[in-house]
């Protein structure tokens, strides 16, 4: 199918891939703004830049071509983030978490409680849009 400009435009959801792909990247900017911050330590500001390092990529697999693997690794992902915060948050009681002995993060001036129920359902949003979306795309070829 084309437009008037004469550009090939998609057969399939678009606007599904791009909700999907902007979310991902705002994950990956709060973990690139969280490393810049300092207050996880040096050793998990590096570990949350290599993630977005790794997200990248498939934000924009999924924004260019929805690539269906480029969505198992972010749905994948997303669960696994869900299944860390949770126990980081149950871990601690409600009250937030601490690393390397410095105070708890306050991403959004909230209790660390708060900011960990913000990121699980950021990362469950993320999930569950990657997952309906692969759902979308298989429909669409197997009819």
């Amino acid at each position: 199918m084309t437009t008037t400009a004469g550009r090939v435009r998609s057969a399939g959801p678009v606007l599904h891939p791009r909700i999907c792909a902007a979310l991902t990247a705002v994950s990956c900017l709060v973990h690139l703004w969280l490393a810049a911050s300092g207050h996880h330590g040096a050793w998990l500001g590096v570990l949350m830049i290599a993630l977005a390092a790794i997200c990248v990529p498939c934000t924009v697999h999924i924004w260019r071509h929805s690539r269906v693997g480029a969505l198992h690794q972010v749905t994948i992902s997303a669960l696994a983030m869900v299944g860390l915060h949770a126990v980081l948050l149950l871990g601690a009681g409600g009250a937030g978490h601490v690393h390397g002995g410095r105070p708890t993060s306050n991403a959004v001036d909230t209790s660390g409680a708060a900011g960990l129920l913000l990121v699980i359902g950021l990362e469950i949003t993320t999930a569950l849009l990657a997952a309906t979306l692969v759902a979308r795309l298989r429909r669409r070829v197997a009819g």
